[in-house]
């Protein structure tokens, strides 16, 4: 469905157009209209399908029509988020749709200095997006006032649950005291999300669950390849100089990897940038945006950047080390084939990873292509990382191969 057949704000559709928005994702179609309606809603689908503009959308234009001018009668939504990347590309997604409405977005976290966010909200704002910690520290102090909210928004509720936040959930919603929607978006669905879920929403939200039997989004083609783990630098750096002008993500498992890597690469002529929890939240910043700029095209991360976090064009995520939690394998994965790109994710898995790479296949509920080496290609590889045949080449290979099997008719059986 065209996003113009939607009863909104003609400044909100202009907006769209301009950030290329033309049709709505299957998310989007099926959840804008209830919210619209005012209706509770809860919301599973998959990472990269649009979840943040499915709820941003209708709020943006409920407030946007019910206010007579710029002027701000309090805060009318929150949205909690568990971290503070997910916040910034939050509030970048609500600050666009809002472009030349009478609605104001913004956003607060911990790990930088509170006085820059409390001008803004001294200021006047209609939405905020925040972590639990500096939101309960600013309300403490007097300059998060509650009273006018209407719309709470629960994103990535699975990963907040997973952190602990759960007690700061429920105390923020007893804080809520006008009657409000509540609107919950998760990646994931399981008892706790569950339980978590209804104790949050009215009994007669509307559930919206989207292919939840494939977990991995269909723009998104994932494959591993089994690699020593000394050996996985040749690997990269053969990737890297194969696709010298893709953007591509490398996750990682620690910080301290993160760090190795971008040196191993350094060594090779590779320039990279790095995310990791060890920065502090102004370097971590300034990185995804030159990284989103275009300065760099290589980002070695580890999970931190893994939910949440919208990045145009990723061609490619290169799993160099394979998560610790399965479920993370889904997030990472989709930070390539957003909306309506397509993508593709290549694991790396040592013998030592086996296990993990067991649980991820369990999890998904099915089992992840191989890309398989021959023993002269991986020789090849460690010797020559810039070779005539390039691993895309053995990927294409793959794929053929794939279409070729569905393509073929079943013989037909035999009259007896």
């Amino acid at each position: 469905m065209k996003f113009e057949k939607f009863h909104i704000a003609e400044a909100i559709k202009r907006n769209l157009d301009h950030l290329g928005f033309k049709r709505t994702t299957d998310i989007q179609f099926k959840a804008i209209p209830s919210i619209l309606n005012g209706e509770d809603v809860l919301a599973i689908a998959q990472t990269g399908t649009g979840k943040t503009a499915a709820f941003a959308i209708p709020i943006v234009h409920k407030i946007h029509s019910e206010k007579t001018s710029k002027r701000s009668r309090g805060i009318q939504c929150i949205v909690l988020v568990p971290t503070h990347e997910l916040a910034l590309q939050i509030c970048e997604v609500f600050t666009s749709l809002a472009k030349s409405t009478k609605v104001k977005a913004t956003a607060i976290y911990g790990g930088v200095e509170q006085d820059p966010q409390i001008q803004k909200l001294t200021a006047g704002i209609d939405i905020l997006i925040a972590t639990p910690g500096r939101m309960f520290d600013l309300i403490h102090q007097g300059y998060v006032d509650l009273r006018s909210v209407n719309t709470l928004v629960l994103d990535e509720a699975d990963l907040m649950l997973d952190l602990g936040f759960i007690a700061d959930i429920e105390s923020i919603k007893y804080k809520l005291t006008r009657k409000h929607q509540t609107l919950f978006f998760s990646a994931t669905i399981n008892k706790e999300i569950k339980n978590l879920a209804y104790t949050q929403v009215r009994n007669s939200a509307i559930r919206i669950q989207i292919s939840p039997e494939n977990l991995v989004s269909k723009n998104v083609t994932h494959y591993v390849m089994f690699i020593d783990m000394d050996d996985k630098r040749f690997f990269l750096e053969r990737f890297i100089n194969d696709h010298p002008e893709s953007k591509i993500i490398v996750f990682v498992r620690t910080r301290v990897r993160a760090e190795r890597v971008a040196k191993a690469m350094v060594r090779v002529g590779i320039d990279t940038f790095t995310i990791h929890g060890e920065k502090d939240q102004k370097a971590r910043s300034e990185v995804m945006q030159r990284f989103k700029a275009g300065e760099c095209k290589i980002l070695i991360a580890t999970d931190i950047t893994a939910r949440g976090i919208d990045i145009p064009d990723v061609h490619y995520v290169i799993n160099y080390d394979l998560p610790e939690q399965a479920e993370n394998y889904v997030h990472r994965v989709g930070r390539t084939g957003r909306a309506f790109n397509k993508g593709e994710a290549i694991s790396f898995c040592s013998k030592e990873e086996k296990p993990r790479l067991d649980e991820i296949q369990t999890f998904l509920d099915k089992e992840i292509e191989v890309i398989k080496v021959s023993k002269k290609e991986y020789t090849y590889t460690l010797e020559h990382p810039k070779p005539e045949t390039t691993l895309q080449a053995l990927v294409e290979e793959i794929q053929e191969w794939e279409a070729g099997k569905k393509k073929k008719k079943p013989k037909p059986k035999k009259r007896k």
